[in-house]
């Protein structure tokens, strides 16, 4: 049995792919900063007949990145999926000309630096399951393509993370490892049919599944 480790992991987005994962066969390794939440989440994937287990590690923080993907691996099964998926801190969302280098610090250790370490921690596990196992999915918003001149601090960070995935799929693809990217615009509503999580988490699915494209944009809104 081989695992999903979720970083970034909640309520919304994460449990329902959580659910789709969990309904093909994967445990679940839930990556956030705070273990009674993920303890809970954990508890009611537990009653959908997901085995889940939540693990805390700061995304800004790379070793314990590094120390919870190892703790997934070891207690749920090697890592097959991975999927980078944080929400952004309100405060990376600057006006450009408000935006000094000390305030790019915080979004380029969340969006680059905390990537760059769980791909170096699960690569080695993906490649000895075999060619065509592993995938990594990255999940960020719009200003990743469309730059938004109010939110300087995600548009630097997600374009530079958009930037590491294309180079990473260019790279792992030979081996046949998925590297892809769901780029979504706006906010996710339950309900939108676009942007509710389950079918969000219906195309991370087929993203692994299919094997086939790169990057999905659901919306540019």
């Amino acid at each position: 049995m081989t695992s999903i480790a979720i970083i970034g992991a909640g309520p919304g987005l994460g449990a329902a792919v959580a659910r789709r994962f969990g309904a093909e066969g994967f445990t679940v390794g839930l990556i956030s900063r705070d273990q009674g939440r993920l303890d809970a989440l954990a508890g009611e994937l537990a009653k959908d007949g997901v085995e889940a287990r939540g693990f805390t590690a700061d995304v800004r923080d790379p070793s314990s990145i590094a120390k919870a993907l190892e703790q997934v691996a070891e207690t749920l099964g090697p890592i097959e999926v991975l999927q980078y998926s944080p929400l952004p801190q309100k405060d990376f969302m600057r006006p450009v000309l408000e935006t000094t280098p000390a305030d790019l610090v915080g979004p380029v250790e969340f969006s680059i630096y905390g990537p760059v370490a769980a791909v170096h921690q699960v690569v080695p596990g993906m490649r000895f399951l075999g060619k065509n196992r592993g995938t990594i999915l990255f999940v960020n918003g719009g200003s990743a393509v469309t730059p938004g001149r109010n939110v300087t601090g995600t548009s630097v960070a997600f374009a530079g993370q958009a930037a590491y995935a294309q180079l990473l799929n260019e790279v792992l693809g030979e081996e046949g490892i998925q590297v892809s990217q769901l780029i979504i615009g706006g906010r996710i509503i339950a309900g939108d049919p676009e942007k509710d999580p389950d079918v969000l988490a219906g195309h991370l699915w087929d993203l692994h599944s299919k094997r086939d494209r790169f990057r999905h944009q659901v919306s540019a809104d």
